[in-house]
């Protein structure tokens, strides 16, 4: 990264709206190179920011998606051993069999090391990782290099990708891990600001549709009892719904809401929804 890039900061891609707070942290993160952790509930746009930033500073994105069951070797590196063993007990294979080198095949992370040019590097929801996975993974991104035992061979970067790592919350993470990288948590947007992505995504939509979805949307997120609240997409996919049908008022969202299933996709929650409506 040159200078010229530490000066311009981050304001959003043509469909992400954030708030002033973010986007400092974003420009900060970038300029001191390290990972920025962002932490909130499922639908606060964590994982669509590493997209904006990938849109905004023209870079390609990889995406890592954390399993429960990864080892950090997979993000890294993968040796075919399978289709080695294949390829030498068949010989109809056009690779050397004796040279392991031609069955490494390199994971996320391992990708975004050897590309040939700066990339942005999202990892998602690392809080479904073990900690030894998430402290060996901060050594990597710490040193920009690992090994490959298979061929005594180091990978290091060519370029230190902009490294975004995304957590729901549901594990604690450990305090080596949080202590490397800048933080930010994503509070669920208030009206204002889902005003203005709603905005972003039907520029052309009616006040009075707008005005008494984010009302009734509002409403219905503080019903009791409720297991997985609606977030901005259900928010956005409704809209589109509403539009959609050419039978639709929007007064009507003042004694009705159709089209419940858009905002509430478990059985219980629909169910206790449709009784507090």
């Amino acid at each position: 990264m040159n200078d010229d890039d530490h000066k311009k900061e981050f304001a959003g891609a043509s469909r992400y709206v954030l708030d002033d707070e973010l986007a400092k942290i974003v420009h900060i993160t970038m300029a001191l190179e390290m990972p920025l952790l962002l932490k909130g509930e499922p639908g606060t746009g964590k994982t669509m920011l590493a997209h904006a930033i990938a849109e905004a500073s023209r870079m390609k994105l990889i995406v890592l998606n954390v399993k429960s069951s990864m080892k950090l070797v997979d993000a890294l590196y993968q040796y075919d051993t399978l289709t080695r063993l294949n390829d030498s007990r068949f010989g109809d294979s056009k690779r050397d069999v004796s040279n392991i080198e031609e069955y490494i095949r390199m994971g996320k992370i391992g990708r975004a090391f050897i590309s040939d040019e700066r990339v942005v590097l999202l990892i998602d929801e690392i809080d479904k990782a073990d900690t030894d996975f998430q402290d060996d993974m901060l050594d990597v991104l710490d040193q920009m290099e690992f090994d490959i035992i298979e061929i005594d061979r180091t990978v290091r970067a060519k370029y230190r990708p902009v490294i975004i790592i995304t957590s729901n919350a549901k594990k604690d993470l450990s305090d080596p891990f949080l202590g490397r990288c800048n933080f930010h948590h994503i509070s669920f947007p208030a009206p204002d600001m889902m005003r203005r992505i709603v905005l972003a995504h039907f520029a052309d939509i009616d006040n009075e549709l707008l005005d008494n979805a984010l009302k009734t949307f509002y409403r219905l997120r503080e019903i009791g009892g409720i297991e997985k609240k609606p977030a901005t997409r259900e928010l956005l996919n409704w809209i589109r719904a509403l539009k959609a049908d050419p039978d639709f008022r929007p007064k009507a969202l003042k004694s009705d809401v159709p089209f419940l299933g858009i905002l509430f996709k478990k059985s219980h929650d629909y169910a206790t929804a449709l009784n507090a409506v």
